[in-house]
Formats: C-alpha cells, sequence, structure tokens
C-alpha cells in the first residue's frame, strides 16, 4: 500500500457497482485505488459526479464481485492512501488479516507497536478510506463484539461482511 501525503477532494477517477450490500463507489488516482466508499441511506459521498472509469477502477469492480461471490479471498490491487504514521501502520496491519479470519483491536495494536492504543486503533479503524479491500470489518473487540463500522449502513453491513467470510462475532 502506498501512502500519499496529500489526499484530492474529488476523485480523479470514479466508478460505482453494485454489491449485496449497496451501491459500491471506487476512486483512484488513475493507478491505485484511493477510496471506497459503500452507499449509506441511499446515496454515495460523490452522487452528483458522473463516472469516469480506469483501468485499476475496472479491475477493482471485477475483484469486489469476485469477493461477494466468493471466488476471490484475497485483493491484488494497488492503493494509495493519505493519513497520519498510525493510521497507515493500522491500515497496512489489517492488509494482512486474511479472509476469514479476525483480530481484537488490541491485536492491531501490539502488532503496530502499541499494545495499549485500542482506542487510537478504533479510530484509524474507523478512518479506513478503503473498507472491504482494507478488510477493517475484521477487527473486533476481544470478545468477538461488534463495536461499530463506519461503512455503508454500519453495523448490519459488518455483520453481513463478517458472516460472509464466516467469522465468528457477537
Amino acid at each position: 500500500m502506498d501512502t500519499a501525503a496529500s489526499p484530492a477532494t474529488s476523485p480523479r477517477f470514479l466508478k460505482r457497482t453494485d454489491s449485496p450490500i449497496g451501491r459500491i463507489e471506487l476512486s483512484s488516482d488513475g493507478t491505485a485505488i484511493t477510496g471506497l466508499a459503500i452507499e449509506r441511506d441511499g446515496a454515495l459521498p460523490h452522487e452528483g459526479l458522473p463516472d469516469h472509469s480506469c483501468a485499476v477502477l475496472e479491475d477493482a469492480a471485477v475483484q469486489l464481485r469476485e469477493y461477494f461471490t466468493g471466488s476471490r479471498r484475497q485483493f491484488t490491487l494497488p492503493l494509495t492512501v493519505s493519513g497520519t504514521d498510525f493510521q497507515r501502520a493500522v491500515w497496512n496491519e489489517l492488509c494482512e488479516l486474511p479472509f476469514g479470519e479476525a483480530a481484537s483491536y488490541a491485536d492491531v495494536g501490539r502488532a503496530t507497536g502499541r499494545a495499549t492504543a485500542g482506542r487510537a486503533v478504533g479510530g484509524a479503524v474507523g478512518a479506513n478510506p478503503i473498507p472491504i479491500i482494507v478488510p477493517c470489518h475484521r477487527v473486533l473487540a476481544s470478545n468477538q463484539r461488534i463495536t461499530g463500522y463506519s461503512g455503508g449502513n454500519g453495523i448490519p453491513t459488518k455483520v453481513w461482511l463478517l458472516d460472509h467470510e464466516g467469522i465468528m462475532h457477537r
């Protein structure tokens, strides 16, 4: 995952695709995926902008379709994200979580060298600009409880993703 320093206010390239959890809006700089948003209350962040796709967005849409049908367990897409060093460390750790496996906020904190940073890890997980592909839904409380989800319709979206991957949760 590349870690760019400056976020764009409007995506250079944009593609929307349907999914079992609602429409998905993908954005790109032309070489990497820079964002993914899941429809919330019938809307996407750049609803007023027309689709303007590129090769990496077309590939992402195919890989997402494969993920949702169960034939893909790992994404192989170039990613570029902007965030603090800590956020990027958390997001890189999330990319290491395999399909069907979960980690706790404390596990992610330990893996990033901040064992007592559970709350900060939660903030970084919630700020993930590329959910699903950077699998923040695989992070649960230590007791396997779902504590929240900022994508799509929130917790119901996270439950769907966890169930899709066969991850036990409460």
